[in-house]
């Protein structure tokens, strides 16, 4: 734990994702597994505060947006390329792919989801259990699970899991991220 923290607050360091290292900022806000450090200016950050319903109203001002292979931009976006886009406005850092991204987190059960959390898929070949899409939960009550993401075919739209006959069958992983950010110095 101790190192963690030592990481943190260090002026840079080194993030390794998908094999390749990178220099950050030491200003810049990783996404960390919950059972990391959870400080946001030497506090104890709320999970479901005033910060996810931000990054969710600023998700939402790029809908209808559409989509772009290998997309990062306003222009066109791939469903990683647009969940990177909008945690990194809000200086959060992290894997380019939606299989790296996957690997970060906690893993929680469908049923305990809430806004903010990520929701996992296959891609469009159903028989390959690789994820290959991504989705950040901007809602969810008993009856629905509204995501937005950034589809092939539609761009960036809000679905209802729940009712979708092409991503209930896709599902693999709900995972809940930590939005850490080094202590104020």
């Amino acid at each position: 734990m101790q190192f963690i923290v030592s990481l943190i607050t260090m002026l840079s360091f080194s993030v390794w994702s998908m094999g390749q290292s990178e220099v950050l900022p030491a200003d810049t806000t990783l996404l960390q597994s919950p059972d990391s450090v959870s400080v946001a200016d030497g506090k104890q950050e709320l999970r479901n505060g005033k910060q996810i319903n931000e990054m969710i109203s600023f998700a939402k001002t790029f809908l209808g947006t559409p989509y772009k292979y290998a997309g990062s931009a306003p222009s066109g976006f791939d469903c990683s390329g647009f969940v990177n886009y909008v945690l990194g406005s809000f200086g959060f850092s992290l894997p380019r792919s939606s299989y790296g991204i996957a690997e970060l987190g906690k893993t929680i059960k469908l049923a305990d989801v809430q806004p903010g959390d990520l929701l996992f898929f296959k891609g469009r070949n159903i028989n390959n259990p690789r994820v290959g899409h991504v989705a950040m939960v901007v809602e969810a009550n008993e009856h629905e699970i509204k995501m937005i993401h950034a589809s092939t075919t539609r761009g960036v739209v809000i679905d209802n899991f729940k009712a979708s006959k092409y991503y209930i069958p896709r599902f693999i992983k709900a995972k809940r991220m930590e939005y850490v950010r080094p202590p104020a110095n």
